[in-house]
């Protein structure tokens, strides 16, 4: 059986350094964005281009590549949404009070716009992979955008640790979305049926007859599932998850301190 280490660490690699360098492009001045959602725009179109060309490679670097192109694809709709370029008609916060279903339909208008540019972005994913051997690209922005929408939804039904230090100060009435509670329902549904899907991969992966482009494809979807899960665990417990990223948040912009920041409601209206 090949080794899982380069593939794993090539992922853990890409995973920790894509999400510090959207962080720090998300947090710098507001002049800044146009000229970042223009580059990051400019590689999302090749990132699709070359996920489409990738699907017919099914060589270990095929697989490494594809794998890459999925994680820019998918960077580039963090970016869009964390700059306020594609987020939803509603960029108010919930009032205080409302019903939970309300509160939900709120969220769901925040963020409305970033939803469909994430299903249209995995249909021209589909359609450009379909019958490919190489769908390595195409399952890790699969796995991204299903542990992504799990990991709203819990935000939204309550966890310990709401990460308010990687919110961009524009985005602070995405606040009023959110719940601060040791845990909640879904939470353990999210982790269980994450974890199954990384045994299943790895058990998949580990099979004797396994060629090495197949291993590498399975060990970077299951590697990206794996750091998914982990996300989730820490949103309830007490990891400073944030020191590794120290290196973005140190450098961040000054932020308004909490007497000076408005309140997410301020302006809301039902």
């Amino acid at each position: 059986m090949p080794s899982w280490v380069g593939p794993a660490s090539y992922a853990l690699f890409v995973w920790w350094f894509s999400t510090g360098l959207i962080i720090w492009l998300d947090n710098l001045p507001a002049r800044t964005f146009r000229w970042s959602m223009s580059l990051g725009t400019a590689v999302f179109g090749v990132s699709l281009w070359q996920l489409g060309a990738t699907a017919a490679d099914g060589s270990v670097w095929g697989a490494y590549a594809a794998f890459t192109w999925a994680v820019l694809a998918w960077g580039w709709q963090e970016m869009g949404f964390f700059m306020g370029y594609v987020t939803g008609p509603r960029r108010i916060g919930s009032p205080a009070g409302v019903s939970e279903w309300r509160r939900f339909l709120h969220g769901v208008n925040a963020c409305l716009y970033h939803e469909l540019a994430i299903i249209a972005t995995a249909a021209v994913i589909a359609y450009a992979t379909w019958g490919g051997v190489n769908q390595v690209g195409a399952w890790t922005f699969y796995v991204l955008w299903a542990m992504r929408a799990s990991a709203k939804l819990n935000f939204f039904l309550g966890v310990l640790n709401l990460g308010e230090q990687f919110i961009p100060p524009h985005l602070t009435y995405l606040g009023s979305y959110l719940r601060r509670r040791p845990m909640n329902a879904l939470f353990p549904v999210s982790v269980t049926l994450g974890t199954a899907g990384v045994v299943l991969l790895l058990q998949r992966a580990a099979a004797p007859d396994i060629g090495e482009a197949a291993f590498a494809g399975l060990t970077f979807v299951a590697a990206m599932l794996a750091l998914a899960v982990v996300e989730h665990w820490v949103l309830i417990l007490p990891i400073p998850f944030d020191k590794l990223w120290n290196w973005v948040l140190t450098r961040r912009r000054p932020t308004l301190s909490k007497a000076e920041r408005p309140h997410p409601n301020a302006a809301a209206t039902s």
